[in-house]
């Protein structure tokens, strides 16, 4: 491989106009089909196959009219100060609101308040239900707006008047100050290389590789529903991973430029040793995120699959756009500032690897036991699915919530559908009449409405309004519990209750990505670790990259249930709303942080091992690997923190959850467990942790990613060019 990357490399320089030509063209039809044929993009989730989404797909078929699935809106109606929602002047106030609504684009029914009796019981509160025509995927900003705007004669009149549900939430933006990373990551790149040049092209090459994936995944759109936190993602990994792979390279091609070689040669040489070590960290990061498809979770797949195309797009453009520019750059890489500076004195990389070498058990248990401290609160986690509770407070979902709650409780804010299949009932209202009796007597009940039937008299829905939160326990108790009277009610009456609603989803979903952890985990380590396998050739070292891996993650875990969940810190880092984790985040970012911790063990032990193949003391190999790519992973780790660490000021608590997630799991993956935990274990185990069956050895294929072939592919160049002279 390290041969072929050498000989791309070398092409890529020579032809620079034309490889350049290439990508600009690719950007620019991308680009505009972004522009022409992107779709528009929701916030729902949704997984196919579980009992809400099922009761949802018989309500569609049974009774069309009751409009299962689509688009809902809670309107929060307050009086103004000294006047009751029962008065003439206020009721004909909040009649003419529910009258605009009627009439905004989309909107198929409304539930007058006073007919529906959802006035509090104070007479101060009213809430008006909105059904809409469509998916909340498919209601548009001026769909939102003209909403909105119905309440403007209403709040005129000194009424408070909030919105929330599904309707109203919006696709999330990128926002100014996620654009913070990318300017600290160019302030670490200069500080790095000491030249405007050097620093320039990871940013140049990762903006590209950005532009080109998100404008894939835009036009993509056009045809594929696609959820609308899938190109933040794509976003977030293609900034992260473009500058750390052009970095990587273009350090390796100034460590060449210095050691005399030609501005060619040194590109070559390169992209063919560190270049190497780029398509595995790659390989390694898009193997976590393709892997995301077989958990069978719709929205989780395209993220990763997004994700994974804009991973795959940085490593195209490091090994092929990236050594054309260096084809332009030539020697201006080494500025002024960066010379190495002949004192003497070992780097900071080589005095702390030789001190870790020294007390390599200490170090170790102190890095070890600090990690499962950090992890402690992970064992508390609450898992669940963003709902207005969890929405910044000066929202309008988060205020029509609090309102909704003061005026009826908050398990109104999440009611729930409950379906009852009597087409195999011989008394079909007797059924219905059974099974609100049954839930009514439920623990958490806090009303249950009349059977509505459809025409044909088989189907009937009944709403159970719950005492607790939508993302409470007790409410999940309830839905579980209502779930088991199915049986007991088929025996008795012949029909089938299921349970549905916006908060039986958010459950489903919950316990089906909960259950899919711990299989995934095991997919996307086992393949990482045959790749890492035969990268090092080698079966303590995977070994020991997962273990670590697995340290950062719980580590992790715990971090983000201190600040999500628990509310530490939140005022520093802005976080406006606490509540149960997102219960899409572990998966996700076990995918993610793998890939992404998987790079950093590539490209530090990488060299180790080159070391040491060329003949180091394995000891010595761990200590002079790690002085060339120690300020390499630095750099790079501080960069990938900036990026995440810039997505925090989002709006989105999902969107500030996985920012937050994977800049902390960088930080202590990268300084805790690989600058920390691997050189004290290779230290401690010596020429031990090369160690690989003989049978294996042969079995292996040999992707030489020390450049071993290579070194000698040039020796060989070497010799009969000197021949022929």
């Amino acid at each position: 491989m390290a041969t072929l990357l050498y000989r791309l490399a070398r092409f890529s320089f020579r032809r620079r106009w034309l490889v350049a030509s290439a990508w600009t063209a690719v950007l620019l039809v991308l680009g505009g089909g972004a522009l022409t044929l992107s779709g528009q993009m929701s916030n729902s989730v949704t997984i196919p196959g579980t009992e809400a989404q099922q009761a949802i797909d018989h309500l569609k078929e049974k009774f069309p009219q009751a409009a299962a699935g689509n688009a809902t809106a809670r309107v929060a109606i307050e009086a103004p100060d000294g006047q009751a929602l029962t008065d003439p002047a206020a009721r004909a106030t909040v009649e003419d609101l529910v009258g605009r609504i009627k009439t905004a684009p989309g909107v198929a029914m409304v539930a007058d308040p006073y007919q529906a009796k959802t006035i509090s019981a104070d007479g101060r509160i009213a809430m008006a239900q909105v059904s809409y025509k469509v998916p909340a995927t498919d209601v548009t900003d001026n769909d939102r707006e003209a909403l909105k705007s119905a309440a403007d004669a209403a709040k005129s009149a000194g009424f408070t008047v909030e919105f929330g549900g599904d309707a109203i939430q919006g696709v999330p933006a990128t926002e100014a100050t996620e654009g913070i990373g990318v300017i600290v990551a160019a302030v670490v790149l200069a500080i790095t290389f000491g030249s405007i040049v050097a620093a320039g092209l990871p940013l140049l090459t990762a903006l590209i590789g950005v532009g080109v994936g998100m404008a894939g995944v835009m036009t993509v759109s056009g045809y594929v529903d696609l959820n609308s936190n899938t190109p933040i993602l794509a976003l977030m990994l293609g900034l992260a991973v473009g500058i750390d792979y052009a970095l990587f390279i273009v350090s390796r091609y100034r460590h060449e430029l210095a050691e005399g070689h030609d501005p060619e040669l040194a590109a070559g040489r390169a992209v063919g040793t560190a270049g190497s070590a780029v398509v595995f960290a790659g390989l390694t990061v898009i193997i976590a995120l393709v892997g995301l498809t077989v958990v069978g979770i719709p929205i989780l797949g395209q993220m990763g699959v997004a994700a994974a195309a804009t991973v795959a797009i940085a490593v195209l453009i490091a090994l092929s756009l990236l050594p054309a520019l260096l084809g332009f750059a030539g020697r201006k890489v080494v500025g002024k500032h960066a010379r190495p500076k002949q004192n003497g004195k070992p780097a900071m990389g080589e005095r702390w690897a030789r001190y870790v070498g020294r007390h390599r058990v200490p170090v170790l248990v102190t890095a070890v036991v600090g990690l499962l401290v950090v992890a402690i609160p992970a064992l508390s986690m609450q898992l669940g699915l963003p709902t207005d509770a969890t929405a910044a407070p000066d929202s309008t979902q988060r205020k029509a919530y609090n309102l909704i709650s003061k005026g009826f409780g908050e398990g109104t804010n999440g009611p729930l559908i409950v379906v009852i299949d009597s087409a195999n009932a011989p008394d079909p209202r007797a059924a219905a009449t059974e099974a609100t009796d049954s839930i009514s007597r439920l623990p958490d009940v806090a009303a249950v409405t009349q059977a509505q039937f459809n025409t044909d008299g088989d189907t009937a829905l009944v709403t159970v309004i719950p005492k607790s939160g939508p993302s409470s326990e007790a409410t999940e108790q309830l839905v579980a519990s209502i779930r088991d009277q199915s049986d007991r009610l088929s025996g008795a009456t012949g029909a089938k209750l299921s349970v549905t609603g916006q908060t039986a989803l958010q459950i489903d979903v919950s316990e089906k990505l909960a259950g899919a952890m711990l299989p995934y985990l095991g997919l996307i380590v086992g393949l990482a670790f045959l790749l890492l396998m035969v990268v090092f050739r080698s079966i303590i070292v995977p070994l020991k990259a997962t273990l670590g891996f697995l340290g950062s993650v719980v580590a992790t875990f715990g971090a983000v249930v201190a600040v999500f969940q628990w509310g530490w810190l939140t005022d520093l880092l802005g976080v406006d709303s606490t509540g149960p984790i997102m219960s899409m985040l572990p998966i996700l970012l076990i995918g993610v942080l793998f890939g992404l911790a998987m790079d950093y063990q590539v490209f530090l032990v990488t060299r180790m091992r080159e070391d040491y193949v060329h003949g180091a003391d394995a000891r010595d190999a761990v200590v002079s690997g790690f002085k060339h790519g120690a300020r390499v992973v630095v750099a790079a780790a501080l960069i990938m923190i900036s990026v995440f660490a810039g997505f925090i000021a989002a709006e989105l608590s999902l969107i500030q959850s996985i920012g937050f997630a994977l800049a902390f799991g960088v930080l202590v993956d990268a300084f805790v467990v690989r600058m920390t935990i691997v050189p004290a274990v290779m230290s401690l185990l010596g020429k031990h942790a090369w160690w690989l069956p003989k049978w294996l050895h042969r079995a292996l294929p040999n992707v030489d990613v020390e450049g071993e072939s290579l070194a000698r592919h040039l020796n060989q160049r070497r010799e009969l060019e000197g021949a022929r002279s």
